[in-house]
């Protein structure tokens, strides 16, 4: 009986001269996974059906420019300097994505989108909430095949078996280190379950799904990055992204207690504006929806 987790021995197949990446499926998935996710709970709401799937053609490209970027700037020594090749900036397909870009590029799309479509951002923003995070957790599969995102060494019988070609310098000896692709994509799921249940309880509008979505992820994000022995950029004591964590959850968590403060058990969730509700109009529904 195996006292470890084994790596997959690929992360790409072939088809014929298509190359098949378990990292891209695995964001395709998540992304199909968050759309139904979201259309679910924004038709409950009483918005138009199809609508996230129309917001999602602009939110996942702006996404996946937002992942590039903020993964390059904060790893700018990979692609500038000496010896490197400022053309590989462009090579997404090599790996290379940071979430926090990849939620700020893909608000920045969604909020496009929202406003062409003449309907409530915040009200996207909660419908979706649980399934990025759902879409976060599939993700993670990616780095599993790619036995990367590793943690520090470990013999619990959870470990998992990394190899030799894949383990950083000064942790060759070692042969099993924590998953944290697996604590991360636990954590997503149960954080998801968790806004999904307060929800029914007590509804979250007004965005404040949305900010309770950040702030879990947050917390787990920070425990999850104190584990991680890949190369990162780090300001004092901590990595750069616990830093960035630790400033998304006190703004998260800002917003959650403001937008509770303002918004009335009334409030729509799914119309274009407060007005167009209160005067009778069909929630879900802006000028280009009727």
């Amino acid at each position: 009986m195996l006292a470890y987790i084994p790596s997959p021995s690929e992360g790409v197949w072939h088809l014929g001269p298509l190359p098949l990446r378990a990292y891209a499926l695995g964001i395709i998935i998540g992304a199909l996974v968050a759309i139904w996710i979201g259309e679910r709970r924004y038709q409950a709401r009483g918005g138009r059906a199809g609508l996230i799937g129309d917001v999602a053609i602009w939110a996942i490209p702006f996404g996946i420019i937002g992942a590039r970027i903020y993964h390059v700037a904060t790893d700018p020594e990979l692609y500038f300097g000496e010896g490197r090749n400022v053309t590989d900036v462009f090579l997404i397909w090599k790996g290379g994505l940071g979430i926090w870009g990849a939620v700020a590029g893909g608000a920045l799309g969604a909020w496009i989108a929202c406003r062409r479509y003449g309907v409530s951002f915040s009200a996207v923003a909660d419908a979706v909430a649980p399934g990025l995070l759902v879409a976060q957790a599939i993700g993670r599969i990616g780095n599993y095949f790619n036995q990367e995102l590793f943690g520090k060494p470990t013999d619990l019988p959870w470990a998992l078996e990394i190899d030799p070609e894949n383990r950083p310098a000064g942790y060759l000896d070692s042969a099993t280190f924590h998953p944290t692709f697996l604590y991360e994509l636990l954590w997503n799921l149960a954080a998801a379950a968790l806004i999904i249940a307060i929800d029914r309880k007590v509804k979250l509008t007004g965005g404040r799904a949305f900010a309770l979505y950040a702030m879990l992820y947050t917390s787990g994000r920070v425990w999850i990055e104190s584990l991680r022995i890949d190369a990162a950029n780090h300001i004092g004591p901590f990595r750069l992204n616990v830093w960035t964590s630790i400033i998304v959850f006190v703004l998260a968590l800002i917003y959650f207690i403001a937008a509770r403060r303002r918004t009335s058990s009334a409030e729509p969730v799914a119309g274009d504006d407060d007005s167009s509700v209160v005067a009778g109009d069909e929630p879900g529904k802006g000028p280009s929806d009727r």
